[in-house]
């Protein structure tokens, strides 16, 4: 085996897998938890509506986040670090530039019978998309018919989290469970946009409610004052539970969704436990777990500012758990001017910073170029702007490719700006490649760019 691998020189995830396949033998974990017998089905079809404009032209997997990373590498990189190598992407909505991303950059050496598979929908049962998320499963059935696994984990690629999911593998088969559900507590404010339970003294689910509105049923599910217990929408079957009940499924009038459908189902049938994901550590990191469901623009920012903080509580620079994205190439950021001031921030490779630029509290992507007397607060930069001279911005979030053209303001007059921009909490979102100049300012007060 060694010697098989001895001439490759890969970097970044497939020198991850490589060191794995040497130490597979010797890996008592991958030996008494089968790990090499179960494959991941990951939901990245996700159209994240409510993170418009960052989803007008791309899914909400595929959205950049924190200087050089897409939503979906957190739980690639997750399963990845947890030894879990056989991996199906589903994708659907607006699923190019993740396609693409996956394809450069998640190119696991197939070799070793590894694998990070992009699965488009393949209309197998007919003429038709995928439904929901269980539907999306069991289209995709022949998938795991074709692997035998013992245990099929169904994971979401919509948050922003670093998680060892081998100890949850070890807590569903310590439990003898059919399904685990990893749960978290949530702020009851926020107790709408997720899936609720109850648990038992011994953390078996005996009631579950998808995205309540009613006030007196989200009152019915508090753990305490202040929180509930809240789904991550992260499962693990045993494959046979699974297959029975998205076929069982299939042929009745549902929502063919998990939250709504599957998981209310099973817990009258099956033995249905909750993970509790606060108990969980990664190696290299004393953090509390974190975990962000980053599914509105206000949730994106907050997390995105997050990262900024002396300790910030998701550790990006822990070299044992790392989180894997596309390897670079571009030169290192350089900076011209004298007079440059920088605080608290993140600045990714490839930037050109020119003179007499105040940067604070903000997150510059690669390939970005900022001119002389610029001021960049409170906000986030992504791949490939270009601010020239006289520009400030604060509490403002520009997609990819956005140019300023000079002595422009925005986020500084708040009612002016939300009659020409997307807005949502008093951040400004700049659409993907748009150019703002004088001219195009005067037109978007006749015609918001976000209609």
């Amino acid at each position: 085996m060694r010697k098989k691998i001895k001439k490759i020189k890969e970097k970044g995830i497939k020198k991850k897998v490589i060191k794995m396949i040497l130490n597979i033998n010797s890996n008592n974990a991958i030996k008494e938890y089968g790990l090499t017998n179960i494959i991941a089905m990951v939901l990245a079809g996700g159209e994240g509506t409510r993170l418009f404009p960052l989803t007008k032209e791309r899914a909400k997997p595929a959205v950049p986040f924190g200087a050089r990373y897409r939503i979906i590498d957190f739980v690639l990189s997750n399963l990845v670090n947890s030894g879990i190598l056989k991996i199906n992407v589903l994708t659907q909505y607006k699923a190019h530039s993740l396609i693409k991303h996956l394809q450069t950059n998640w190119d696991i050496n197939s070799r070793f019978g590894f694998y990070v598979n992009i699965v488009p929908p393949q209309m197998r049962i007919g003429k038709i998309w995928f439904r929901g998320t269980a539907d999306a499963i069991y289209q995709n059935l022949n998938l795991i018919f074709d692997e035998q696994p013992e245990i099929v984990i169904v994971f979401s690629a919509d948050h922003i989290y670093l998680m060892d999911i081998k100890k949850m593998i070890e807590y569903h088969i310590q439990k003898k469970a059919d399904i685990t559900i990893a749960t978290f507590p949530i702020p009851i404010e926020e107790a709408n946009r997720f899936g609720l339970m109850k648990i038992d003294n011994d953390n078996r689910i005996i009631d579950f409610a998808e995205k309540p509105k009613d006030p007196e049923i989200i009152e019915n599910f508090k753990i305490n004052d202040n929180f509930v217990l809240a789904s991550m929408g992260n499962y693990i079957f045993n494959r046979d539970v699974l297959i029975k009940m998205l076929e069982n499924d299939a042929l009745r009038d549902t929502s063919h969704d998990f939250g709504k459908d599957i998981i209310p189902e099973s817990i009258k049938l099956y033995k249905v436990y909750s993970y509790n994901f606060e108990e969980n550590t990664i190696p290299g990191s004393n953090n509390k777990p974190y975990w962000r469901d980053v599914g509105t623009i206000g949730s994106y920012y907050e997390a995105s500012m997050e990262l900024l903080l002396p300790n910030p509580p998701l550790d990006l620079y822990n070299p044992y758990w790392p989180v894997y994205t596309a390897y670079s190439n571009l030169p290192p950021t350089k900076i011209l001017g004298k007079n440059v001031n920088i605080q608290d921030s993140i600045i990714s490779e490839g930037c050109i910073i020119n003179d007499n630029v105040y940067i604070k509290n903000s997150i510059i992507f690669p390939k970005c170029i900022i001119n002389d007397n610029v001021k960049i607060e409170n906000s986030i930069i992504m791949d490939g702007c270009i601010l020239n001279e006289n520009v400030s911005i604060i509490n403002t979030i520009l997609d990819k490719g956005v140019i300023i053209e000079k002595n422009i303001s925005i986020g500084y007059n708040l009612e002016e700006d939300k009659e020409k921009f997307f807005s949502f909490d008093n951040i400004i979102v700049i659409n993907k490649g748009l150019k703002i100049d004088k001219e195009t300012i005067a037109k978007l007060i006749q015609k918001p760019i976000y209609f």
